[in-house]
């Protein structure tokens, strides 16, 4: 009887236990692109059970016991999730999105190089915007990327015009027509259609953007004296996308956001459209306007074509629509009397087409084309003057890339053609054609494990100014797991052309054409060194990271305007333009808080005297709480040090600060932005303005003009 007794007891014991463990199926995927992820770590916390994911991203946990549970999910370059279960539940499977790891960059393969190489293994140094900041600074300013560059370290933002309040890209003091822009390896604008570029790219179609400081023009040719920005667009996912943005400013700005993606094996779509309404501002009441009126509309569709799993052709095509008015703010309203008010008025539009083909032709080659053919025009009109021209661009580009264990190569073609002409307005004819032709080879040798060569030469041939040989050569040393340096230089060069900062801020009012055949090309020689440190503290719970560079760029031949009588005139400096300074970058990283700071110093002079509206000293720092897909919060605050007038004059130095928040519940999140809450700006320091008014002088743009401005709006994510 016991026996039975017992056997009973035992018997109801096991069949509770295997009553009570249960099982689940969990899928992986990556966030961004909704891929499985392979070989991820599945585990529930505190026991022995535990798998991978298979080649569709799905594990399979077995033998889970009832009550709540607390399953972990993990993968190197990826932010670890954990989720409790009670089990047991009616759900028998669940999917987990996985985010990239900010600090395990190591993970992103960079275009911009043109290799296959992670970040982590290359000489070349490059920073990188992910998809989380880029959210974070698009919801500060989603008409335009101008907010994304200004708040990188050694990045200066200069606004040329107090009317048109066009801003143009300093990297490392040096002039925005040294740096050049890319938009998927296309240059985006050069010449005549840089005026106003940065105000009209808008933010919510970018994956990630990568910035190369220092001489980049091996591989990119003429322009990238000073660096490189190159804007990565997001591919269409299996997964369709869809995202609207609506925003709303307290400057009377109105910006609406589109953009659709979806693709299947054989064909690809993305639709992204942008409007912007921003009525004119006058934020210090001295009757002339602070904040132009914009009125601007693009269209970007994208179409895709995969004829095989190693091929896929692009093709796309590039709207952009705009008008902007700035000066009386009387005027603006109502345009009662254009002879007796001062106004400034841009109309501009941008067409384009690119047409991009890459093919993997085996495990270790593949070869790309790119092509892209663009128009623009600007009638630039004042009470009594107006400049009109339209610009025809062609860029051509092909690549063959080989692959190995130790051993890069890529080499290449390009032809870039460039036909300005001006409409004759004035007795001023500056039309000009530009021929260049070039060829390049970079090769990233791996010596040893910790030890990476990266060298290149590029060869170009301009028809108005010649030819021109750009070596380059950059080196990577690994000292331990947390420390590794980079030290690497080239030559650059630059075609001459009117349409500089300087010509900007006047207009191009009586502004005399460059002459080739006594005109030098600007050239350059640009070294950078850095070093950078990463570790983990107080146990693990504390992630810092630290990266400290130094530069030094020299340029010769360089642009200046001059007056002559009532004329302007550009002549070569007989004087060498010297920039060198260093930037530091410190993170610190904590749950899920986010501390970031830096410190450019950039000391810029042409002989002996400092470089106008420069600032030497930049400070930033940024605090930010985040939890994905839930809240963003943060603070920042930044520093710009005096800089020097065109009169000679010293500026006060000033602060901008600034708050954002963002709640996400499932797929709408609503954010307001406190920008400048200080309401710092230049004109509680001096007049903008000097009469009269029907023929005013404006002052140097040195600081902010706009004062605080509050924004707020909704994405949804669908």
């Amino acid at each position: 009887m016991i026996k039975k007794i017992v056997f009973a007891f035992l018997f109801g014991l096991t069949v509770n236990g295997l009553i009570a463990q249960n099982s689940l199926t969990v899928k992986v995927i990556e966030k961004d692109h909704q891929e499985a992820i392979v070989g991820a770590s599945v585990y529930i916390k505190n026991t022995s059970i535990g798998v991978t994911t298979n080649l569709e991203g799905i594990a399979l946990l077995k033998g889970i016991q009832n009550g709540a549970q607390t399953i972990v999910i993990s993968y190197i370059g990826f932010e670890t999730v954990e989720k409790t279960i009670s089990f047991p539940t009616t759900s028998k499977s669940i999917t987990v999105e996985l985010h990239h790891d900010e600090e395990t960059l190591e993970t992103v393969v960079i275009a911009s190089t043109r290799s296959r190489r992670s970040i982590a293994q290359i000489p070349t140094r490059v920073e990188v915007l992910g998809g989380e900041e880029l959210g974070e600074k698009a919801i500060m300013n989603s008409s335009n990327i101008s907010m994304l560059l200004r708040e990188s370290s050694g990045i200066q933002m200069q606004q040329t015009s107090a009317n048109s309040a066009n801003q143009s890209i300093r990297i490392q003091g040096l002039d925005g027509r040294f740096t050049q822009l890319l938009k998927d390896g296309f240059p985006l604008f050069g010449g005549f259609s840089s005026g106003l570029s940065i105000m009209q790219i808008p933010p919510l179609d970018l994956k990630q953007v990568e910035i190369i400081k220092g001489s980049s023009s091996t591989l990119y040719g003429g322009g990238a004296i000073a660096g490189l920005i190159n804007l990565i667009t997001k591919q269409p996912k299996h997964k369709q996308e869809i995202n609207v943005m609506f925003d709303k400013t307290s400057r009377y700005g109105t910006t609406l956001n589109g953009y659709f993606s979806q693709r299947d094996d054989t064909y690809g779509y993305v639709l992204y459209a942008s409007g912007n309404l921003q009525q004119a501002s006058d934020v210090n009441e001295d009757s002339f306007s602070d904040i132009p009126k914009v009125q601007s509309f693009s269209f970007n569709p994208s179409f895709y074509y995969y004829p095989s799993d190693t091929e896929e052709w692009k093709l796309s095509l590039n709207a952009s629509l705009e008008n902007r008015i700035g000066g009386d703010i009387d005027y603006i309203k109502d345009k009662s009397d254009a002879l007796l008010n001062f106004f400034e008025e841009n109309e501009t539009t941008r067409f384009a087409v690119k047409l991009s083909y890459k093919k993997e032709i085996s495990e270790n080659k593949s070869f790309n084309f790119k092509s892209s053919l663009s128009r623009f025009s600007r009638n630039l009109s004042l009470p009594d003057y107006q400049f009109n021209g339209k610009q025809f661009a062609t860029f051509t580009e092909a690549t063959i890339n080989t692959y190995s264990d130790t051993l890069d190569w890529v080499y290449g073609a390009n032809l870039i053609t460039e036909n300005f002409n001006e409409d004759p307005t004035t007795s001023l004819d500056r039309s000009y054609n530009q021929v260049t032709l070039g060829g390049f080879a970079q090769n990233n040798w791996r010596i040893k494990e910790n030890l990476t060569l990266e060298t290149g030469l590029r060869t170009d041939y301009n028809t108005n100014y010649g030819l021109f040989v750009l070596p380059r050569v950059s080196l990577f040393y690994q000292y331990s797991e947390s420390v590794s340096s980079r030290i690497g230089g080239g030559l650059g060069y630059k075609i001459p052309s009117i349409f500089s900062e300087d010509a900007e801020t006047r207009s191009y009012q009586n502004v005399l054409k460059i002459n080739p055949s006594n005109f030098r090309a600007e050239t350059s020689v640009g070294i950078n060194a850095d070093i950078n440190y990463k570790t983990s503290i107080l146990n693990d719970a504390v992630s810092v990271s630290f990266n400290q560079l130094f530069f030094y760029t020299q340029l010769k031949n360089s642009l200046v305007l001059e007056q002559q009588g009532a004329e302007y005139i550009f002549r070569n400096s007989s004087n060498a333009l010297n920039s060198y300074g260093f930037e530091t970058n410190l993170k610190f990283k904590y749950k899920h808080f986010v501390l970031f700071t830096n410190y450019a110093f950039n000391n810029v002079k042409i002989g002996e005297n400092q470089k106008v509206l420069t600032p030497k000293h930049n400070f930033g720092g940024v605090l930010m709480y985040e939890v994905h897909d839930n809240w963003r919060i943060g603070y920042e605050a930044y520093y710009k040090s005096s800089q020097i007038r065109n009169d000679l004059t010293e500026t006060p130095n000033f602060w901008i600060m600034g708050i954002m928040a963002m709640k996400t519940f499932d797929k709408v999140s609503l954010y307001a932005n406190f920008e400048n809450f200080t309401n710092t700006r230049q004109s509680n320091y001096q007049s903008m303005v000097t009469p009269p008014n029907t023929n005013p002088s404006l002052t140097d743009i040195w600081g902010p003009t706009d004062g605080f401005v509050l924004n707020a709006g909704i994405l949804l994510k669908l």
